[in-house]
Formats: C-alpha cells, structure tokens, sequence
C-alpha cells in the first residue's frame, strides 16, 4: 500500500519538528527531567529505564507505517524540549491520531503548544489530505482536554475502560477530532493566536 503520510521535518517560528533518531535519547531524557515528567501518572513520558524502549517502539511502529515520531527543538535555544508524533495511522481511511506529545515543565504554556499542533495539522491536512485528524487523552488529564477544545477541536465521546494506564488501572479516553472540512476555520483561529 502507498504510503499517505510525507514525512519529512517540519518547520515553524519558535520550533522545528525533526523526525525521531536513536541519536536523540540524551536530549530527550534532559527535556524530560525538567519537571520530572515522567512521575505524571496519566501520561507516558520516558525516564532512564525506559527511554531506549520508547525510542525502540517509536521506530518500529515508523518502520511498520503506524506513526511519524518527532522530536520538538526549540529555535532559538537550539535544546530538544520535547516530542510528538503522528499515531494510530489509517492507511485505508486517510486518518491519524496526534499523540505522544510532552513538553519540558518550563516550555509548558509558552506558545509552542499551540504553534507544535498548527505545524502537525497544516502537514496533515495541506501535504497528505488527511480526512480527519485525531486527539486522545486520558480522562483525569484535564489540562489536556482543556488544550485539545482550545485548539478547535471536538469531543467526540469516551472509550470507557479503554486501556491499562501505566499503574495497571483501566483508562477511560476522551477522543476528540478534526475533521478536514473544519481545517480553513481551525487555521484561522491558530493563526490569530499564534498573532499571525
């Protein structure tokens, strides 16, 4: 089957999205410690134990067409300050899911969210066509789902015991969309918060 999703890094103003390599575990890890990530119990965010796993897992599923990993560097510092990637792909249906998605504790709440998300969408949608783009979170992860609604997106439902967390309890998962024909609207939006 062809493959949809172009991959490739992804340029912005405060960030560029670079495509994930084993070369970037160090970066990773030091982003992750700002602000101990890794203890937040509702997210997956990698520690010393486990980063050669996530990078490993993350590859793989790149290398079975299932996600496109990024690390998030920050322009001006030149630091990785985090990571995303495009997940869950549909090949047959033209969707995706944007997840993975952690920054360190003091580039939280600064812009480049919102700026990170508009360069994942303007790819989505503009390069590859995308009929819909997905977002998940844990229910208890209320910042997120507040993040999620603030970019446009819409809450489609709640997978009730939709998976094991982390601590071996069940998740229940909020899913939200975007949908193609609400790109131009959601653009618009991202565009004037970003004050561009």
């Amino acid at each position: 089957m062809k493959k949809w999703i172009t991959t490739k890094n992804i340029e912005g103003h405060l960030v560029s999205l670079e495509l994930l390599e084993e070369k970037h575990a160090n970066e990773l890890l030091e982003a992750a410690s700002d602000g101990e990530l890794w203890n937040l119990w509702f997210t997956s965010v990698p520690d010393s134990n486990t980063i050669k796993s996530y990078i490993k897992t993350a590859l793989n599923q790149f290398d079975e067409s299932q996600s496109v990993p990024f690390i998030v560097r920050h322009k001006e510092s030149q630091k990785i300050i985090g990571s995303t990637r495009f997940c869950n792909i549909d090949n047959v249906n033209k969707r995706l899911e944007i997840g993975y998605t952690w920054y360190a504790k003091s580039f939280q709440k600064t812009g480049v969210n919102t700026e990170c998300k508009y360069l994942l969408l303007k790819h989505a949608f503009e390069e590859c066509n995308a009929i819909a783009v997905e977002f998940r979170t844990h229910w208890y992860n209320e910042n997120s789902r507040r993040a999620i609604l603030r970019l446009g997106a819409k809450q489609d439902g709640i997978l009730r015991h939709h998976k094991y967390d982390k601590k071996g309890n069940m998740r229940d998962t909020v899913v939200f969309s975007i949908i193609r024909e609400e790109w131009e609207g959601v653009k618009g939006r991202l565009e004037e918060k970003m004050g561009g």
